[in-house]
Parts: C-alpha cells; sequence; structure tokens
C-alpha cells in the first residue's frame, strides 16, 4: 500500500484528489490518502508519517504568506519522495521553487485526469519499496488544529479564548503544544520568521 498526502488550501479540491485517488481504478497499487491545508502539519506529516507521494497546489499558501520559508520548509522535507505540484497559473515564485528543489512533475490543475494518473503511477513505480500503511495518530488535537488556524489568521489570545469558550492561559497552553509538535521555533506567528518576530 502506497501513502499519498495531498496539500490544497481547497477542501473541495483536496475531496475530490481523494476520492478519485481512491475509486477512479486508473491506479494499479493500494493506496492511503491523506489531506492537508496546512503546511506546518504537512511537513510534520512528510517526515513522520513518511508518504510516498506527494501532490500538492502551494500557490493558495504564496498567495497568504509574506514570505516563502514555510513553503521552503514543505518542500525541502518531501526532497526525497516525489512531489507532483498542481497550479492554476505559473507564477515566478513556483518556477523558481522547482529549480531549488526536486519536483517530479509540475503540472496545471486542467490537465486530462488520464495524464495525471500516468504521473501518478509513473511516481509511486519509482519507489523501490511499499511499505505498510499505517494508520498515524493526528500530530494536533481538533482544539488545537483550531487554536493553529485562528492563530494563522492573526487573531489575538482573548479573540482566540472567545471564540472557542476556553481561557485565555488555556490560548497560551495550547499555542506552546503546538509550537512544540510542530517544531517552531517563534512563539508569534506562525509565519514569521525569527527576524521578523523580533521587529
Amino acid at each position: 500500500m502506497f501513502k499519498i498526502l495531498l496539500i490544497d488550501r481547497c477542501h473541495y479540491t483536496r475531496m475530490g484528489l481523494e476520492a478519485w485517488l481512491n475509486h477512479s481504478g486508473l491506479f494499479p497499487f493500494s493506496l492511503l490518502v491523506t489531506g492537508l491545508n496546512n503546511l506546518y502539519l504537512a511537513r510534520e506529516h512528510i517526515l513522520q508519517w513518511k508518504p510516498a507521494l506527494v501532490i500538492g497546489d502551494l500557490q493558495g499558501f504564496m498567495s497568504e504568506m509574506p514570505h516563502i520559508s514555510p513553503i521552503n520548509a514543505l518542500v525541502s522535507a518531501s526532497e526525497n519522495v516525489p512531489f507532483i505540484s498542481l497550479h492554476s497559473a505559473e507564477i515566478a515564485e513556483m518556477a523558481v521553487l522547482r529549480d531549488k528543489f526536486p519536483v517530479w512533475a509540475s503540472l496545471f490543475k486542467n490537465t486530462p485526469l488520464k495524464d495525471l494518473a500516468q504521473v501518478i503511477n509513473d511516481a509511486l513505480a519509482s519507489q523501490t519499496t511499499c511499505e505498510p500503511a499505517h494508520t498515524v495518530a493526528p500530530l494536533l488535537t481538533r482544539q488545537e488544529e483550531r487554536v493553529l488556524s485562528l492563530w494563522m489568521e492573526g487573531a489575538s489570545n482573548q479573540k482566540i479564548a472567545s471564540k472557542l469558550s476556553i481561557h485565555g492561559k488555556t490560548v497560551y497552553t495550547y499555542k506552546r503544544n503546538i509550537r512544540m509538535k510542530l517544531h517552531m521555533d517563534t512563539r508569534y506567528s506562525p509565519f514569521l520568521s525569527r527576524s521578523e518576530s523580533v521587529n
């Protein structure tokens, strides 16, 4: 069984690709597919779950981030795993990223599904081993995921506490646990580099 990690901001794209991978009949391998919409969680899944293939649309993340370092960290974590980049349009930052890191294939989202299936099959066939796919425990609890989502939107501790009906000190504890689990080196925004957080 091959493990595939899907990364996309769009819930419908992730669910559609997952359903297609599992039910199209175009793949001679058994697949276990997991979809994520968070780059930090995706990076940790690559490092801990060790998927055989990563398929990602990183453009949606680029438009919402002040810099590209979370994407660099994600792609560098997957340097030993085939990475298929899906995108809607060609942008300069993605071309630089493809030159910097190994990308198995770079395809537009309107690529015919038969062609996409061929690229996926080729990438999976390139993997020498197919390790048993164990279900992986979630890295974050549901509440930690809620806190992380609000934190990434820039919400203050008080706003997060109010929205989730928890105490402000509990938010601090959740953030500390999230930083430890995701190996984040800053106590500020998850998207800030150290130099930006000091300013």
